[in-house]
């Protein structure tokens, strides 16, 4: 199964979606979730639109919807989950530095991007390790 990448990044009054490997494919919204489903719309309305030998290759056979994030959208799409605190233990960069990239006004160094991404992937390896 192919995966088509979605890159999502963040302005200063929106979202934008396109996709990284595949022509054609643009979206907006106010917020990351409506980016998201205007990405499914996109795609939607290629495969209404056009004759299927015009589409994408991509999207003639089986493909799965990757999702990749610029900090600050990552950090908007998750704040109902992960606050600026908890981040702050899980990162070590200050809530304050956290709520500047989240909000745009300072972009992290190459270095906390990793430190971010780094912590929410241990994050997750512990949780898909855990039982109840």
């Amino acid at each position: 199964m192919e995966k088509l990448e979605i890159i999502i990044c963040a302005s200063k009054d929106h979202f934008g979606a396109f996709a990284e490997n595949c022509e054609g494919i643009y979206a907006a919204g106010n917020t990351v979730e409506e980016a998201r489903k205007d990405v499914e719309e996109a795609i939607r309305l290629i495969k209404k639109n056009l004759p299927e030998e015009q589409w994408p290759e991509i999207l003639k056979g089986e493909y799965e919807i990757v999702y990749k994030y610029d900090t600050q959208s990552l950090l908007n799409y998750y704040s109902g989950i992960l606050t600026n605190a908890a981040l702050e233990r899980l990162t070590g960069i200050n809530k304050k530095q956290l709520w500047n990239y989240a909000n745009g006004i300072s972009k992290p160094r190459p270095t906390q991007v990793k430190k971010i991404e780094t912590a929410l992937h241990n994050l997750g390896r512990e949780l898909i390790a855990l039982s109840l």
